[in-house]
């Protein structure tokens, strides 16, 4: 199988701004034409990272590629790279059709062929009806559209998009985030995503990055950073997350077992074999309110949220551990708080980690 060619490469890049280390001996690989995801909480260095692919800033170690060509020294306007803020930043004496046109004044293009390219953008993104408004007569999913205009102008071999959907409202987003997969994947664009929204990473990432304090802890696909995250701290970023103290841990052939509650239940196993620290991560999903074939721990009602499309049930286990389970519409429970209930585990839900 042949190994896609990398869009994008950080090489073993830091950048220290006086005492503060942003990012530290970072390294990643972006396939061409994938769509990657930075994830993260703030100030973990991912938009120091993506700023360093744009050119904005310097690494203070290590090297930065686009198409395999070290663009160290190379400045921001003359990388095939191009930026999409968290703000937009679009400029507001200038029209729609202005705006997406900026930047191509700067690669001496003749105003035929500029204001063919933007004509093209702006059939693409559907915005002709707004080309001569300016950003403030625009909704904020008309300005988020320009701005991607503006960057698609120039035909860059990579877009960097920087919190693009943070500033607009959850539904706004939600549809716009799929536009954009959309996008990214008719022109076979090669993106990397800034983002802290651990949903969105997961529905548009071809793969995820997630950091922690100017590292990368783990890479990959979305649903292997969410099914076999690397450590705990992954674990949680990726989503809602129970922890089970196992009672014993135990090997045979292939096959890892888990003691809980006097029950034996069969795992997957996360450990390599170093199971001294080992903890049973569950997501809420992953557990069931019927019983099935598996592991059934009895626990007290706490109480639920409906959560529209789910219900989110809050339990507490004999030990006092809180436990969150996820179920299906209509699976309301008709219960006091403080009553007796039990959940159920299958084989091979959960997960066996590290600590």
């Amino acid at each position: 199988m042949t190994t896609p060619a990398s869009a994008v490469e950080l090489r073993g890049v830091s950048k220290s701004y006086g005492a503060v280390q942003a990012v530290r001996d970072l390294s990643l690989v972006v396939p061409e034409g994938s769509f990657t995801t930075l994830l993260g909480p703030s100030g973990c260095g991912k938009t120091t990272a993506l700023r360093m692919v744009a050119g904005f800033i310097d690494p203070d170690r290590g090297d930065v590629l686009i198409g395999g060509k070290s663009q160290l020294g190379v400045p921001s306007f003359r990388r095939r790279a191009a930026m999409v803020f968290q703000d937009f930043a679009l400029f507001p004496h200038m029209t729609v059709a202005t705006n997406i046109g900026y930047g191509l004044r700067h690669r001496r293009m003749s105003a035929g062929v500029r204001s063919a390219r933007v004509a093209e953008v702006l059939a693409f993104l559907q915005l002709e009806a707004q080309s001569g408004r300016h950003p403030h007569e625009l909704s904020g999913g008309q300005q988020q559209r320009v701005a991607l205009g503006r960057a698609l102008a120039v035909r860059p071999e990579v877009l960097l998009m920087d919190e693009p959907l943070s500033n607009l409202d959850a539904k706004l987003r939600v549809r716009l985030r799929a536009e954009l997969r959309s996008v990214q994947r008719e022109l076979g664009l090669s993106t990397v995503h800034v983002t802290h929204d651990q949903e969105e990473a997961l529905a548009i990432s071809d793969q995820v990055a997630v950091m922690s304090e100017g590292a990368i802890r783990q890479v990959g696909p979305p649903r292997e950073l969410y099914e076999r995250p690397a450590d705990r701290f992954v674990a949680d970023v990726m989503g809602e997350t129970n922890y089970l103290e196992p009672d014993a841990v135990e090997r045979e052939g292939d096959a890892t077992f888990v003691w809980l509650d006097g029950q034996r239940l069969v795992v997957r196993d996360a450990t390599d074999g170093a199971t001294a620290h080992a903890v049973l991560l569950v997501r809420p999903e992953w557990f069931s309110l019927t019983p099935c074939q598996g592991a059934t721990l009895p626990v007290s009602y706490l109480g639920s949220e409906y959560r529209g499309a789910s219900e989110f049930h809050s339990f507490r286990l004999p030990g006092g551990e809180p436990v969150g389970v996820e179920s299906g519409p209509g699976s309301s429970l008709n219960m006091q708080a403080g009553a007796a209930a039990s959940i159920h585990l299958g084989h091979g839900r959960a997960l066996l980690t590290l600590r």
